[in-house]
């Protein structure tokens, strides 16, 4: 650059503009500085200009973090120099005077991901400055060094490593004390500051939020025993008293939105500092169990604090109470060797001081009646977006929402104290019960609010609900009520019986269930009850008591039904939730969806087009697929018009969406070639994509294998032909760089090629042998790998000995050992290693190579006798390898099933041929010959022989 400051100034200044043409040649130049040194270093002359225009000081602050992220470290690629590290980090801390927030927000982070890697080794200067700016009597500059201390303390507290939390401890140590009267002090003049409404109110909270944040990180993993540290203790104990404080002031600011905001900030900040702290320290915490479960149920279960609740708070309080309630180490033990028994029997006689059955009843009924009522929003949006109501909250959901917060905490309460709450649940069921009138909407409500808890609790209310009778007495019944309010129930009943249908229903009483899904799914009926009732379908097939007999009577009414909903409803992920319940079906029918599928297979290419944008959608119509496969069996060719393309999309390692889709769409692929009777022309263009997803690795590999077997077996001469090349090169690519257990599942590849092309095998795989060789004769491979060489070696030794003895010859060149050599250290190492070979048939594959020599030479036999006596007395004739036990004989089965039967394994009786290649081998050397050879082997192996020979 050959006036860099003003270069790279226009360039981020043109890479700032809305239009393409200047922006797109202005993105392209910086990316192709970022090599460049100095360019870090103009860049930080830039954003510390507060001259400049703010937005081309953002862009240069931002094109910095990147460049740190890839070129700070010392081992990458196109590494910055040191000199220029040490200019951009004495810049970034020679002033905190940044005057716009988000700038400085870009700076702070910025400096924390040098403090990462950097500090302390290689920026010891860091902290002391910090900490000084962090003491500094300016407002703004202590504000800002703020903001930098908290995301270094973010940033440092992740690392993991003793040195890094050694570190991170002597930093707590030297600033601690002075954030928390800082965070103390800060909050007192808000306090004050709000009582006269002045606008500087707001200053004073950011400042104590951002100490917060630094002193929650420090409490979490700046020391070993919080709990020790009496700093530690007094911020523990204010915690409790600056609650009611904040949320006092947060319902005294109403109107002053800002300001009301920052006080959840606050009041949010404190209830993380402590879950952090009952989680990572839970002896700590201890004496902070009843002041929390208090707080809790102060403000969330009692109508005089109700106005001073919002619901991040309420979340973040029942997770504290769940965590409290599920702690291990509040749990009494047996061993009462345990350090730290006295401690647990501390926490434990708090809990059961506080948890009293009168606490436990109220907390459990006003988290039914009180928290598990559907709201209003909830109605409007199910009268309004229907589809968005059905969506589940899952995963780790309940650390922010509500609802499965509630749930989860009510189910924790109910497990831990289920002979206390169970009756307490079953008279909130007699009581709803006794009200039924559906034009109560709020009885509508509690009802279904109870029948929540019923179907959450379904385990722990195992001995305590007859659910047959409630079922076949009353919930049925409930199921008939076509108020327009009852669908809340309806919906609910359908729900609850999917939550005990694998728990406590008679199988006798499937049928009824069945029969009461049919109107629930029907077109009529409201449309998030059928769609629940879609999701309870799907949990019933999915039983282990499931009967598809029991099913049958009602497969092609429920399955048209399905296939209706599927139609209807418009979103993504609502089609993607009704798919996976038809493939449940097809999935549990098998075979007997052939005559209800056509409409479904008619309607899925249009679905596959509208889905283009919508992978995980895509995914559900391959798994969806995979299931139809298997049910129609050969059949499934009247599908190929769409599934081979289909399959061709999904595995093409060249198509962006190919990551989302491969896994299902490799065993699409897998399915579809095993219920194939005969190959087509495209089937065979699909292996053009093998060789793409073979270089990805290991992830699909064995799918991928199972892929390759179904040709060989499908259509071994055609793709023989067209990929033998291509097959060779990359199995021998994949087992330089594959573990042990990968590289069996290739060796089976190639043992399957070699069953079937005896003569021409070898030869196509003739670049493979040497290592194969090699790796026999040094006797250095894990030993599972080492049996697969042995057996295919002795596989082309016994089937094609010509190309053996061949392949011998110009192997002992390369060596500098002559064939016959090769060869005996081979039948020394295959007697040696005959125990590690443990199945049945590749031991007789064994014997039956050293017994196909024994007519060449009976010296073969000296040292290998044991394999032929050990391995070939069972079963001579038997096959090995069949599928004819099962239920479902796909083609893909009966194909293996006659490879095997060719197999010599399977159609030489090992008895006649040991004495037809000895009587081979009296002819062709002569009786007294043969009669010398015997006797030089030894007579106990001699003996073992002629017991062999002569069993019957």
């Amino acid at each position: 650059m050959t006036n860099p400051s003003t270069a790279v100034l226009e360039a981020l200044h043109n890479a700032c503009s809305q239009n393409a043409d200047i922006l797109k040649p202005a993105e392209k130049q910086l990316q192709d500085w970022e090599i460049h040194p100095g360019f870090y270093s103009v860049l930080s002359e830039i954003f510390s200009n507060h001259s400049i225009d703010v937005n081309v000081r953002w862009l240069a602050v931002l094109y910095c973090k990147n460049g740190v992220e890839k070129y700070w470290r010392k081992t990458a690629p196109n590494a910055m120099k040191e000199e220029e590290k040490e200019l951009l980090k004495e810049r970034l801390i020679s002033n905190f005077n940044e005057p716009v927030h988000q700038i400085a927000l870009q700076l702070a982070v910025l400096i924390a991901k040098i403090a990462r890697v950097d500090c302390p080794r290689n920026w010891s200067r860091l902290l002391p400055v910090l900490f000084e700016a962090v003491r500094c009597h300016d407002e703004h500059t202590q504000e800002q060094a703020l903001l930098v201390l908290h995301h270094v303390t973010k940033t440092l507290a992740s690392k993991r490593l003793p040195g890094d939390r050694k570190l991170f401890e002597e930093l707590t140590n030297d600033v601690f004390s002075f954030i928390l009267g800082l965070w103390t002090t800060t909050l007192d003049q808000f306090g004050q500051l709000a009582l006269k409404q002045s606008d500087n109110s707001s200053n004073s909270l950011d400042k104590s939020i951002l100490a917060l944040r630094i002193l929650r990180k420090q409490t979490a993993f700046g020391f070993k025993e919080p709990g020790e540290n009496a700093d530690v203790n007094i911020f523990l104990k204010q915690i409790f008293t600056r609650f009611k404080q904040m949320l006092d002031c947060r319902q005294s600011m109403w109107g002053n939105h800002q300001v009301i905001e920052k006080c959840e900030k606050m009041i949010i900040l404190m209830t993380k500092v402590l879950l952090d702290l009952v989680d990572m320290h839970p002896v700590t915490f201890i004496p902070l169990i009843r002041p929390s479960l208090e707080l809790t149920v102060a403000y969330n279960f009692s109508q005089t604090e109700k106005g001073l609740l919002f619901e991040k708070f309420t979340v973040n309080c029942f997770n504290l109470m769940k965590s409290i309630v599920l702690c291990d180490m509040y749990k009494p033990l047996r061993n009462s060797s345990d350090l730290t028994e006295p401690m647990r029997q501390e926490a434990c006689k708090i809990k059961t001081e506080f948890f009293t059955f009168s606490t436990l009843s109220e907390i459990c009924r006003r988290l039914v009646s009180q928290y598990f009522l559907l709201s209003s929003e909830d109605l409007n949006t199910w009268d309004t977006d229907p589809e968005e109501f059905c969506q589940e909250e899952i995963g780790d959901s309940y650390r922010y929402s509500i609802k499965p917060c509630t749930e989860t905490l009510f189910l924790a309460l109910f497990k831990e104290n289920r002979m206390s709450l169970s009756p307490v649940l079953i008279e909130m069921v007699h009581q709803i019960q006794l009200t039924s009138d559906p034009n109560d909407i709020m009885a509508v409500l509690r009802k279904d609010a109870v029948y929540n808890a019923v179907g959450l609790s379904a385990f722990d209310l195992f001995d305590d609900i007859n659910f047959d009778d409630w079922f076949t007495s009353h919930l049925l019944t409930e199921l008939q009520n076509r108020h327009v309010n009852y669908r809340i129930i309806r919906r609910r009943v359908i729900w609850l019986c999917g939550q005990w249908v694998g728990v406590k229903m008679s199988q006798n009483l499937r049928p009824n269930l069945y029969q009461a899904l049919i109107p629930l799914l029907a077109k009529e009926e409201d449309l998030v009850v059928r769609l629940e009732a879609a999701q309870t379908l799907k949990t019933a097939v999915d039983d282990f008591e499931f009967s598809v007999d029991q099913f049958l009577p009602f497969l092609e009414t429920l399955f048209s039904l399905l296939f209706q909903l599927l139609q209807e409803v418009r979103e993504c992920d609502t089609k993607m939730q009704v798919l996976h319940v038809i493939s449940f079906v097809i999935e549990r029918v098998g075979p007997k969806i052939q005559q209800y599928a056509t409409a479904l297979i008619h309607y899925l290419p249009a679905l596959w087009q509208e889905s283009a944008e919508h992978n995980m959608l895509r995914c559900a119509i391959l798994t969806t697929l995979i299931h139809l496969v298997q049910g129609f069996g050969t059949s499934c060719s009247c599908m190929f018009n769409f599934l081979l393309p289909v399959i061709q999309m999904s595995t093409d390692v060249t198509q962006d969406q190919y990551i989302y889709l491969v896994e299902d769409g490799v065993e699409l692929w897998h399915v579809t070639l095993q219920n194939t009777s005969v190959s087509t022309d495209h089937m065979l263009q699909l292996f053009s994509n093998m060789t793409g997803l073979l270089e990805l690795g290991t992830e699909n590999l064995r799918m991928c294998l199972k892929v390759i077997e179904d040709y060989i077996l499908l259509c071994p001469v055609e793709f023989m032909q067209q990929y033998s090349s291509v097959l060779v090169n990359s199995l021998g690519s994949l087992m330089t760089d594959i573990k042990t257990e990968a590289q069996v599942l290739v060796l089976r590849v190639i043992e399957l090629v070699l069953k079937t092309f005896p003569k021409e095998a070898p030869e196509a795989f003739s670049p493979l042998l040497p290592s194969f060789i090699k790796a026999v004769l040094e006797n250095e491979e894990h030993p599972l790998i080492l049996s697969m060489y042995l057996t295919l070696l002795a596989r082309i030794l016994l089937q094609n000995q010509e190309f053996m003895f061949n392949f011998l010859n110009q192997v002992a060149t390369d060596l500098n050992k002559d064939s016959e050599s090769i060869l005996g250290m081979f039948l020394d190492i295959l007697s040696e290693k005959i125990d590690s070979i443990t199945q049945p048939e590749k031991r007789k594959l064994c014997a039956l190579c050293v017994t196909s020599l024994l007519s060449l030479n009976l010296n073969v036999i000296k040292e290998n006798s044991l394999v032929i006596h050990d391995d070939g007395a069972d079963d001579d004739n038997e096959y090995y390898g069949g599928n004819e036990a099962t239920d479902q004989i796909t083609d893909h089965d009966r194909r293996k099933t006659k490879l095997s039967k060719k197999d010599p394994v399977h159609t030489i009786a090992l008895r006649e041929y040991l004495l037809s290649q000895l009587r081979a081998c009296q002819l062709l050397h002569g009786q007294s010959v043969f009669n010398e050879m015997m006797d030089s082997v030894d007579s106990e192996i001699v003996h073992q022989l002629q017991e062999f020979t002569q069993k019957k």
